[in-house]
């Protein structure tokens, strides 16, 4: 059977899969659900495996094949905890390597040069390469980091929503449309908030922004708070890789641009691809090494 790779990138909301050929070309694509590591590490080797054996049915490669595949992926929730071997042996992949989802999203964005990428997704995480060196800052989940990510902005939405129901803080068109979505029942909010996972609070993010374009006074509170934490986090990692080059990837990052101080947005830059393309090379990358540059 021939040899093929599999490149994964594995998030809070969705878990994208891409097997290839061994020179990285890439032949079928597959998605599923979450995959944090972190937040629920059996529900993500779940996920992770149907992305996989989905990305193998596209390709018309029979889905047996991804025991015999070569795999590298980037997941949410690396950094924390140690959870990476648990998930790693219970993969049905030959060959498995995990990293950061940052590390597949700065491959991705700026390939082998020096910049700095920030993911501004579920999460965020900010990373930099410079002199060969990769360096993170952020990244540390939903519980007591990833501020400015979706996560923590749709939280903030829901928690505004009951405090303009309780006339602590006044209503605006963005808490009434949460508020009419949950029936003006409290209760209902905090029983999805009980049940609630990150990925579930970070659907409520585009909301934000979108009333935030309108102007309105409630959504513009909560921006400017968020984007006071992104900006804090693009001075820290900026100094590191350089004043050169900055990526935004991730779910919100056609949104933030407006919002990012004047120094940021002078430095974006278009990334080359995205973070599932990263990983991909990355897996290419690592089956050369082990294969001493044999490709077949």
């Amino acid at each position: 059977m021939a040899d093929f790779i599999i490149g994964i990138d594995g998030g809070g909301t969705s878990c994208r899969a891409a097997v290839a050929d061994p020179q990285g070309s890439i032949l079928g694509r597959g998605k599923s659900g979450a995959a944090n590591i972190l937040t629920d590490p059996n529900n993500a080797i779940n996920s992770i495996t149907e992305a996989a054996e989905t990305a193998f049915h596209n390709a018309g490669i029979p889905k047996e094949a991804v025991a015999s595949a070569s795999a590298f992926l980037g997941l949410a929730g690396t950094n924390v905890g140690n959870l990476t071997q648990y998930v790693r042996e219970r993969l049905p992949f030959r060959h498995t390597d995990i990293d950061s989802d940052g590390l597949i999203a700065l491959q991705g964005a700026i390939g082998d040069a020096e910049g700095s990428v920030a993911i501004l997704g579920t999460g965020t995480i900010f990373m930099a390469r410079k002199a060969g060196m990769i360096h993170y800052i952020g990244g540390w989940g939903f519980m007591i980091g990833d501020l400015g990510g979706g996560a923590r902005l749709g939280h903030a939405l829901l928690q505004e929503a009951l405090l303009a129901h309780d006339g602590i803080h006044p209503r605006s068109a963005v808490t009434d449309a949460v508020l009419t979505e949950f029936k003006n029942d409290p209760t209902a909010m905090v029983e999805f908030a009980r049940l609630s996972k990150p990925g579930d609070f970070g659907r409520y993010a585009p909301l934000v922004f979108q009333y935030a374009e309108q102007n309105d006074p409630g959504a513009l509170a909560l921006i400017e708070t968020a984007a006071k934490s992104v900006n804090e986090a693009l001075d820290a990692i900026t100094k590191i890789g350089g004043p050169e080059r900055l990526c935004l990837l991730g779910g919100l990052a056609p949104l933030y641009p407006a919002w990012l101080e004047p120094r940021h947005r002078a430095i974006l830059v278009e990334p080359q691809a995205d973070a599932l393309t990263g990983a991909v090379a990355l897996a290419a990358n690592r089956y050369r090494d082990r294969t001493g540059g044999a490709t077949a």
